[in-house]
């Protein structure tokens, strides 16, 4: 699996309340939730994100309460994967349940800006900045979780 895209950056603690806004927790539809994907902190994401377009964020990415909408607005508005220093516990697993690959590597959020161009290789870890030319080393995803991200998350691989 593989993921080309740009870069669209964020902090640290960048909390499932602004992934997500409360008050459009109501809709069952991932298209409407992907239509206010990150609106509260910036306002133009929804309008600027292309398909295959990566987020970078700092520690702690996907904080606060267990929504599940917020990975599901952020894989639903296109993203093709989140990369950051941290994430909360609870946000990764939420990724990974409806398939939203996303690694946890320091040195690449610290160092990749908005706008660069990154390709990301997910059965080696490596992120590769085009942009400037750095690569950076994740923690790959074990085979079997590759399997469940690919099949588009866990309920879709458990029905295969």
């Amino acid at each position: 699996m593989q993921a080309n895209g740009l870069v669209h950056k964020y902090p640290d603690n960048v909390d499932t309340d602004v992934i997500i806004p409360a008050r459009y927790l109501n809709t069952p539809d991932a298209k409407e939730l992907a239509a206010h994907c990150m609106e509260d902190i910036d306002p133009d994401f929804v309008k600027k994100v292309q398909p295959g377009d990566i987020m970078v964020g700092g520690a702690n990415f996907g904080c606060g309460s267990s929504r599940e909408h917020a990975p599901l607005a952020i894989k639903t508005a296109g993203v093709s994967c989140v990369i950051a220093a941290t994430f909360a516990r609870i946000f990764y697993r939420n990724a990974i349940n409806i398939g939203l690959p996303i690694l946890e590597c320091p040195a690449a959020s610290e160092a990749i800006q908005a706008g660069d161009k990154v390709h990301v290789d997910f059965d080696t870890g490596v992120i590769t900045d085009e942009t400037t030319g750095q690569t950076f080393q994740a923690q790959p995803f074990p085979p079997f979780i590759q399997e469940i991200i690919k099949a588009g998350g866990l309920m879709n691989s458990i029905k295969q």
